[in-house]
């Protein structure tokens, strides 16, 4: 799959919050399997204004990072640089990312994972990012092993999603990959 020149990433704003809504809302039942259950008030602007804000609080503290993914300006997804430690013998972290139901199989997902890693192994001067998938998101599992990922085990009722504790294989990414 060849690269998508114009998916960019920026840092999320509070003031993304009605248009984040407003996807969520749109793909709730395309991200429903693959994210933990959520509410029906997690879909609200004061929902999404809420998360963002707390993930500005993650930024701040030097935790996690959050970015909309883009495609000419318009907001088509987010990825998460989750679990970030950045001290001098441990530098490491966790992506996540969702794409909007509408936006979906067009390489958005994979684009965006590069982008990532380059601000990971980059700006951050990170020695791993670490993936985590379900073990039947085989979609997921492709975005990450098209840019350098490598399948490192098996977490068995890794996290809760969709309302059940299920088992997730974690990948992993060096500077070299």
């Amino acid at each position: 799959m060849r690269a998508q020149p114009n998916i960019a990433l920026r840092p999320i704003t509070t003031d993304d919050a009605p248009t984040i809504a407003a996807i969520r809302r749109d793909s709730r039942d395309h991200l429903a399997p693959w994210e933990p259950a959520r509410g029906d008030d997690a879909h609200t602007d004061e929902s999404a204004l809420a998360s963002i804000k707390a993930a500005l609080e993650r930024t701040a503290a030097g935790t996690g990072r959050s970015y909309v993914i883009t495609d000419h300006a318009r907001i088509v997804g987010g990825i998460l640089i989750n679990s970030l430690v950045q001290g001098p013998y441990f530098r490491s972290c966790s992506i996540g990312y969702w794409v909007a139901r509408t936006d979906t199989g067009r390489g958005v997902a994979t684009e965006a994972v590069r982008l990532v890693k380059d601000i990971a192994f980059g700006e951050l001067e990170l020695q791993r990012v670490q993936a985590e998938t379900l073990v039947h998101n085989h979609a997921s599992q492709k975005v990450l092993e098209r840019n350098g990922f490598t399948l490192i085990g098996l977490a068995p009722s890794y996290l809760k999603i969709a309302g059940t504790w299920q088992d997730h294989l974690l990948y992993q990414a060096l500077p070299k990959d």
